[in-house]
């Protein structure tokens, strides 16, 4: 499926979903030199035009054929119906904005999660600045367990403090601490 994206006068057109995701993407240099970064930042801007695909178009196109990539028919047979009903209906900047509205929780991204393909999240992290990918992140937990010293031992800094450093750093290359 071919997209098209409008800017004053100028039509980009854009051939697949893949050339809209790769020309989306902020400038890197590999990217450059892999010959898929867009000419310029009219065309990234224009590339966009991601924010109006639906979630399920996805599904539909894979990025890499299903026939000759194991993660990708890992992706798409683990997929579930079931959880992807609850977002089917939207599209990359919809989901967005699903992702950031204040009835989005941790208990509603649990539910989701099972539907999610590494392409979709890969879509919606392009229409999102560093802010809302940390307003999205906090909506989920991060469970520490088994925080404990072992593994550590008590030593002394090269200014006479007792510093905690591993076990396998060597005494000749310790670092000093914050007040030597």
């Amino acid at each position: 499926m071919s997209y098209a994206e409008t800017i004053g006068s100028r039509t980009y057109r854009f051939a697949d979903l893949k050339t809209l995701i790769a020309k989306a993407s902020p400038q890197r240099s590999g990217d450059q030199l892999a010959g898929v970064a867009a000419a310029s930042e009219e065309e990234r801007v224009a590339a966009m035009a991601l924010a109006q695909v639906p979630l399920r178009t996805f599904l539909n196109e894979a990025l890499i054929p299903y026939e000759s990539d194991e993660v990708t028919r890992l992706m798409i047979d683990s997929h579930s119906p079931e959880a992807f009903a609850e977002i089917s209906h939207l599209t990359v900047g919809d989901f967005r904005n699903w992702l950031l509205s204040g009835a989005t929780n941790s208990d509603a991204l649990t539910r989701i999660a099972p539907s999610l393909t590494p392409e979709m999240v890969a879509a919606v992290s392009k229409l999102m600045r560093n802010q809302d990918l940390i307003a999205a992140a906090r909506k989920r937990p991060v469970i520490r367990r088994f925080r404990n010293t072992v593994g550590f031992c008590r030593d002394t800094c090269r200014c006479g403090c007792n510093l905690t450093i591993p076990r396998t750093t060597s005494k000749a290359s310790l670092l000093r601490c914050s007040t030597a």
